[in-house]
């Protein structure tokens, strides 16, 4: 394969990167990130709502990259991928000033929703996150660095295919998780 050594590293740079932004949000929900500096109230509450529609419009726009790419459409399919991914990664970075600022949102409703409801949807919701980021950062760095005539011969539709469906999931299971903290209960 031409493009081993440039996949190689991918992969090595998403793995690298994963690691680094769950720590991260391990640390920020323990209060061990005191990196972030203050931010005003206001702001602080208004980040889980545009996260939801952060989240929202990132769930359309994987789609239609998807939908794209089956069409055969490789520039738009870009463009949509390309925008997913950036709303990811604010996403990502509001989540954490949040974390970091306030620590874990507690959720508002009876035990018995947050046992049987909430935690499979959060757990959900987490795992397909975490499995999600190296994958998409995999692909992420090939479409940035392969030829685009040349992606066929690396592991990048392969690896969307599997990363697609999960992070769409992902991104549907976090808004179902904020609906229950900020609006259901």
């Amino acid at each position: 394969m031409a493009y081993e050594t440039t996949e190689r590293r991918a992969w090595a740079v998403a793995v690298v990167v994963s690691a680094v932004a769950i720590v991260l949000i391990a640390a920020s929900s323990r209060g061990g990130l005191n990196v972030v500096p203050p931010a005003p109230e206001a702001f602080l509450d208004a980040i889980p709502h545009i996260n939801a529609f952060l989240v929202a419009v990132a769930f359309v726009t994987v789609l239609l990259g998807w939908r794209e790419i089956r069409r055969e459409n490789v520039e738009r399919h870009a463009r949509y991928m390309a925008a997913t991914t950036a709303l990811f990664f604010v996403f990502l970075a509001l989540y954490l000033v949040r974390l970091a600022s306030l620590g874990v949102t507690e959720f508002p409703g009876s035990d018995f929703v947050y046992s049987y409801v909430y935690l499979p949807f959060l757990g959900v919701h987490m795992l397909l996150a975490a499995v999600c980021i190296p994958l998409v950062l995999y692909s992420v760095i090939v479409a940035a660095t392969v030829p685009k005539d040349d992606i066929t011969e690396t592991a990048h539709p392969r690896v969307g295919r599997v990363a697609v469906p999960l992070w769409a999931t992902s991104f549907a299971f976090g808004f179902v998780v904020y609906l229950m903290l900020h609006h259901v209960f």
